[in-house]
C-alpha cells in the first residue's frame, strides 16, 4: 500500500505525468512486496515553492508505506526518484526532497490491514 505524493513548481504535461507514473511504478518495487498494482500517486504541479530563496525547479516527494522500510532501500529509492525527476523534468537532484513515512495502520476496502 504505497502512496507517493509529489509537489512540483514546474508544469507537468499529461505525457510527462504518464512517464512519471510508469517510472515510479517500476521504482516502488525496490521495496520488498511493493508493486505498481497497489501504488497510488498524486501529482500537484505549478506549486508556489521556493528553494534556497529562489523560485527554481524543485520537487517535494513524500513516500508513504504500510509497514517498515529498511534505510538502505529508502536510499535506493531516493536515488531512483532523483534520477527520474532529473531525466524527465530536468529538476536537479539537489533540488528534490524525499520524505518517507512508515504507517502501522492502513485502511482499504472498509477494513484495515
Amino acid at each position: 500500500m504505497p502512496f507517493i505524493d509529489t509537489k512540483l513548481n514546474v508544469t507537468l504535461t499529461p505525457e510527462k505525468e504518464q512517464v512519471l507514473k510508469t517510472r515510479l511504478g517500476e521504482a516502488i518495487s525496490l521495496f520488498p512486496g511493493k508493486s505498481e498494482y497497489w501504488l497510488m500517486l498524486n501529482f500537484t504541479d505549478n506549486c508556489r515553492m521556493w528553494f534556497r530563496g529562489y523560485n527554481i525547479p524543485a520537487a517535494m516527494v513524500q513516500v508513504q508505506l504500510f509497514g517498515a522500510a529498511e534505510a538502505e532501500t529508502c536510499n535506493q529509492m531516493t536515488k531512483a526518484i532523483c534520477k527520474i525527476f532529473k531525466e524527465e523534468l530536468n529538476i536537479a537532484p539537489d533540488h528534490v526532497y524525499v520524505k518517507y513515512e512508515s504507517v502501522e495502520h492502513w485502511g482499504w476496502n472498509g477494513e484495515n490491514f
